[in-house]
């Protein structure tokens, strides 16, 4: 491969997970007075911290985000997950490829905190890949679309961000990718490339089976 290591985030690169975490945040959004489409909440959350929009939440429901509702959502989140959790098609064989090539220099570097990571990997089959590898936004100082937690995976790999690939699906994972130097490769299955490519992104693609022979 042409690529020293490979960053992949993980909502919506490993694990299709957005619909199901937003059904939940809407739904309780809705409990706070906040009335939105499951659309509407993917195009507001997708790809953001949610500690990161409790000033936004507030603004619209009128009244303080506590740490407590945050907790709430976590663990509603956690449970509909564990539930209805699929990987991304085709993720397994690429991501095996792409580990094999590399000799496991490979990470998963997510906005989300650690522990959602893991019992997504864990759920779907992917946790023997990243085990030991995983870096989260809620750890570093500040999360995508700064790129500290790329840049925190890099240097754990002992690889230059210039010579690392990421793996993304969002604008915002677009940005914190380039922000940090690496190549960025945008996973956009529904079509929805031009503003990936405006946001950064170097090659576009639709289905996970391309990826391996796209990074050669």
């Amino acid at each position: 491969m042409r690529f020293d290591a490979v960053l992949f985030d993980c909502d919506g690169v490993l694990v299709d997970s957005e619909p199901i975490t937003n059904a939940v945040l809407r739904a309780m959004l809705a409990e706070l007075g906040w009335e939105l489409t499951l659309a509407q909440c993917m195009d507001l959350f997708v790809g953001k911290s949610l500690k990161d929009e409790t000033a936004l939440i507030a603004r619209h429901a009128r009244r303080p985000v506590a740490q407590d509702w945050l907790l709430e959502f976590q663990q509603r989140r956690n449970t509909a997950l564990l539930a209805q959790l699929t990987a991304i098609p085709n993720i397994h064989a690429a991501v095996r490829d792409i580990h094999d090539s590399l000799n496991a220099r490979i990470a998963c570097a997510s906005g989300a905190d650690r522990y959602k990571v893991e019992i997504q990997l864990r759920k779907v089959g992917l946790m023997d890949y990243f085990d030991g590898r995983i870096f989260s936004g809620y750890e570093t100082p500040r999360s995508k679309p700064f790129p500290d937690v790329y840049l925190a995976a890099a240097a754990a790999l002992q690889a230059s961000p210039q010579r690392c690939a990421v793996v993304e699906d969002t604008v915002i994972g677009v940005t914190a990718g380039v922000a940090a130097g690496a190549y960025v490769f945008a996973y956009a299955p529904a079509g929805n490339a031009e503003p990936l490519r405006q946001a950064g992104a170097s090659i576009v693609f639709a289905d996970m089976a391309e990826l391996p022979a796209l990074m050669k």
